[in-house]
């Protein structure tokens, strides 16, 4: 505040006209020649008095009195005058010295470097944070001519160049970039701006120069531009394409491409475009697998929403390139259905005996109905009463002959993966069907524990048949030679999934690490391929499901998967006696006909005692097929309507 009242009284000063400051001087002259005429008046008057004869008239006498009248107030305007013109320049002095005083601590305080050449290159004056930043005291560089101490040995030649440029009036308002050496030796970076230095004359006296000390901003902005190099090279290289856009007025508005997305789409923003596939302001952290058709090939598309360096909000892409990688995985699908195709024909094979021998029943039933038939026809006794009813169950074996072969043609058939709303009771059902084949030569039972009512999944219902024939086969050949005799298979719901369970009585998992069992070619069975479960786990996982085995507590091993439940569907779960979920199968139905598949109660014996109560009997071939080859068979009406 001091400062700026000094500084404004000094400039009041300043701005006194010029003529008034002269009058200031004549001033004493003035009062000096008021002084000498009053003391001529004075000395008259005593002349008068000592000489007598010196009369003065009055009016005389008057004109001496206005005389020193007049001089004595010009001595008075002048003394005043000149008090005034001394206490401004009192005012004047001491604003122009706290004025001095601040501009000195202005420069002293500075943190940049002042320096002043003359017009011949000398040093005239340097601030103390000139002195600072160069390392060299103020009496080292008043007065001295290049070369400077603070110049780099070795480069004098370049600094006799910028010297030169300098004081041509040639330095580039941008500023000189100049090394400079401390006294201690050690070098610094400096950034020099040159300004004329001219008095209050409009002169040309030297060069202003302003030093500031950029050693460690240069390493930083080095640091960092490697730093963006090596980035910029690294985006440069990168197989991805990668692009930033902004909304522009006219659309989207390019701002970044890597060499990748310039080498595909060119410089044009259509190609980010094509990738968004309409997810503009809909962005997730999953990636999204879209097709070009401008480049004719799959990417794999991230997206993510950005704060650009001017503040705009804008998208950054980055794109894969996964025609190869989709070509790779579609080969591998087919691979892997011809795989499970195989497993499936595999197992089939295994169970041949077994369902020709199921195959046989039905078949041998309706040879002997029309046989019997025909024996009744020929013999002239065409009692429809007779005849219909034996016809009636000839087409109920055909019927369930027809079904057999139909399942196995399902199970074995090359179809394409589907997945749909399964009811998965009905699923397990037909898999323990096929399964009690051979659960029947084992004499093993199969024991289905079912909640009363369970929702639909989503699922290929032949391939989790397949997952559950191949998990309830491997439990019973684990039980080979050993006391147990029983499958469990149970269905629990967990939270959005529902997990099937397959627990045997075998020999268990031992010191086998569980994660081993689903690994390719890994087989506990002395002539297994070890590709069994490897597939079960594959077809779990392609359903977004989990396969996994634990020890059972009761002996063997407990085999789950989970499968995802479809929301909003519950169906009550069928069963073979009517009603109980907790089946135990002492007595299990002929293969592939539970539930509602169940016939009409027929057996080989049935056809026969109704064909021999009236017509000739059966050839010993016949009746030998039917005590060797044809169980009685246990199917109940109310099985049927079921």
């Amino acid at each position: 505040m001091a400062s700026k009242k000094a500084t404004g009284t000094f400039a009041a000063y300043q701005e006194t006209p010029r003529a008034r400051r002269y009058l200031y001087w004549l001033t004493p002259i003035i009062a000096l020649a008021a002084l000498l005429g009053v003391m001529a008046t004075v000395i008259v008057w005593l002349d008068q008095l000592e000489d007598p004869y010196l009369i003065l008239t009055a009016d005389t006498h008057r004109t001496l009195v206005w005389v020193v009248a007049s001089l004595c107030v010009v001595i008075i305007w002048s003394l005043i005058a000149l008090w005034r013109h001394t206490l401004l320049r009192q005012r004047a002095e001491a604003a122009l010295i706290a004025e001095t005083a601040f501009r000195r601590a202005m420069e002293n305080s500075m943190l940049t470097g002042m320096r002043v050449l003359d017009m011949e290159g000398r040093i005239t004056y340097v601030n103390p944070a000139f002195c600072r930043i160069i390392g060299w005291n103020e009496s080292d560089l008043i007065g001295r001519k290049p070369p400077f101490p603070y110049w780099v040995p070795g480069q004098y030649a370049a600094h006799q160049r910028m010297m030169d440029m300098l004081l041509a009036g040639n330095a580039p308002t941008s500023g000189l970039e100049m090394q400079a050496q401390r006294r201690d030796g050690s070098r610094l970076t400096t950034r020099m701006y040159v300004s004329p230095l001219v008095d209050r004359n409009g002169v040309q006296t030297g060069w202003m120069t302003s030093l500031t000390d950029i050693t460690e901003s240069k390493r930083i902005r080095e640091t960092l531009a490697a730093a963006h190099e090596r980035f910029m090279t690294v985006l440069e290289g990168l197989d991805d394409a990668i692009s930033v856009t902004a909304d522009g007025p006219q659309g989207l508005e390019l701002l970044f491409t890597n060499k990748t997305y310039r080498r595909i789409f060119g410089s044009q923003a259509t190609g980010h475009a094509q990738l968004l596939a309409g997810r503009r302001g809909r962005y997730t952290d999953e990636a999204v697998e879209v097709y070009s058709p401008m480049a004719k090939r799959w990417f794999e598309v991230h997206h993510r929403m950005l704060a650009w360096t001017d503040g705009r909000r804008v998208r950054l892409q980055v794109a894969r390139d996964i025609t190869e990688r989709r070509a790779q995985e579609e080969a591998s699908l087919r691979q892997q259905e011809k795989i499970q195709m195989t497993s499936r024909l595999i197992t089939m094979g295994e169970m041949a005996s077994s369902l020709a021998h199921e195959l046989n029943q039905p078949l041998t039933a309706i040879a002997n109905y029309s046989m019997g038939v025909v024996a009744r026809v020929r013999a002239g006794e065409v009692d429809p009463r007779v005849l219909l009813p034996a016809l009636e169950k000839t087409a109920a074996q055909a019927e369930r002959a027809g079904l057999i072969i139909r399942r196995i043609r399902e199970f074995v058939k090359r179809s394409e993966p589907r997945r749909q709303p399964v009811d998965l009771s009905s699923v397990i059902n037909n898999a323990v069907g096929f399964a009690d084949i051979d659960a029947q030569k084992r004499r093993i039972d199969i024991i289905k524990r079912l909640p009363a009512a369970l929702p639909k999944v989503m699922a290929d219902p032949i391939l989790i048949e397949q997952v559950l024939l191949n998990l309830i086969k491997n439990g019973m050949e684990a039980m080979e030679n050993l006391p147990g005799h029983e499958v469990v298979v149970s269905v629990a719901p967990r939270d959005d999934v529902l997990e099937v369970s397959v627990a045997d009585q075998g020999h268990g998992l031992g010191d086998i690490d569980p994660a081993r069992l689903f690994e390719p070619f890994f087989s506990t069975k002395g002539e297994g391929m070890g590709m069994g479960l490897n597939i079960c786990r594959t077809i779990i996982e392609s359903h977004h499901g989990r396969l996994w085995a634990v020890p059972n507590p009761g002996g063997g091993t407990i085999f789950s998967f989970t499968l995802p439940i479809v929301p909003g569907t519950l169906v009550e779960v069928g069963t073979d006696d009517g009603g109980a979920a907790d089946q135990h199968d002492a007595n299990p139905a002929p293969a592939l006909l539970t539930g509602s598949d169940a016939c009409d109660d027929v057996s080989v014996a049935d056809a026969h005692a109704d064909m021999s109560s009236s017509g000739p009997d059966l050839s010993d071939q016949e009746q030998e097929s039917e005590a060797g080859n044809v169980p009685a068979l246990a199917f109940t009406q109310k099985e049927h309507l079921a």
